[in-house]
This record gives structure tokens, sequence and C-alpha cells, in this order.
């Protein structure tokens, strides 16, 4: 009986997550870093007890990207997988509508921010500064419309 409302209860805590779904990036409401590369959409959604962020996009050289991370929303570092350009990042949630996440390549940062849903549910805004291969430090504003 305990297993079950304990299932339940993450369940529900996952239906209710404003980042569960599909965002698209919005090119014209963002302010990206000159010569990175974009996330044209990222996808959340549940699995098991985790959650599974795939993003898709392309690299500086515009050749497509896709990549995808496992884990929860606790600070901790979980692996990611495909040809983005970090390979691990830790999620560490703020508050219901807003997560912290640091990205790494091989142990090194690459760049940290903040994700933020908006109240009415149909935005996202992902704000990061970090540090490029070459040593340049950079922000960025990316802005997404719920699919």
């Amino acid at each position: 009986m305990a297993l079950a409302l304990s299932f339940m209860a993450t369940a529900a805590c996952f239906a209710a997550n404003p980042h569960m779904g599909t965002w698209k990036l919005n090119e014209a409401k963002s302010k990206l870093a000159s010569g990175m590369g974009k996330s044209t959409t990222v996808t959340y959604t549940e699995q098991k007890d985790k959650i599974k962020v795939a993003v898709d996009g392309v690299d500086k050289d515009g050749k497509p990207t896709h990549g995808f991370w496992v884990g929860k929303f606790d600070g901790k570092t979980y692996p990611a997988k495909g040809n983005m350009s970090w390979n691990s990042a830790a999620y560490k949630e703020v508050n219901e509508r807003t997560n912290d996440i640091t990205t790494w390549k091989d142990g090194k940062m690459v760049w940290s921010g903040r994700i933020s849903v908006a109240a009415d549910g149909k935005s996202r805004t992902v704000t990061i500064n970090g540090t490029d291969e070459k040593g340049k430090k950079f922000t960025s504003k990316a802005v997404y419309d719920k699919a």
C-alpha cells in the first residue's frame, strides 16, 4: 500500500511539473551567443522515477545535434549521451517553475544557468553563462514556446 501511494505521489508530481512536454526555440525572442550552437527542440518526459531531457539542435557549424540526459532535479550530476557540447549535467529545482542547471564536458564545467517556465506554462526561458573552448566568456538567453 505504501509503495502504491508513493508511486501515485511521484506520478502526480510529474503530471503537475510545468517543465514536462516539448519546447520549440523562439529565435525572435532569444538572444543567443554568437558562434554557438543552438537547441531548437527540448523535450521533457517521465522515465520511471527520473526525467528524460532530449535535446535536438545544431552545432556552431550548422550540423545537427541530438542528445539526452536522464536524471533527477536533485543537484547531482548525471551523464548525458549524444553529440552535444556537454556530456553531463546537474539540474537543481529552485521552485516548481525554476531549475538551475550546470553542464560539464569531460569533467570541466561548460556553462551554468537557470531555466524558468512562465506562470501561464506557455513559454520557458533559459539563461546561461559559460566559457567556450577558446576561453571566451559568453551569455545566452533562449526563449522556448510550448509545442
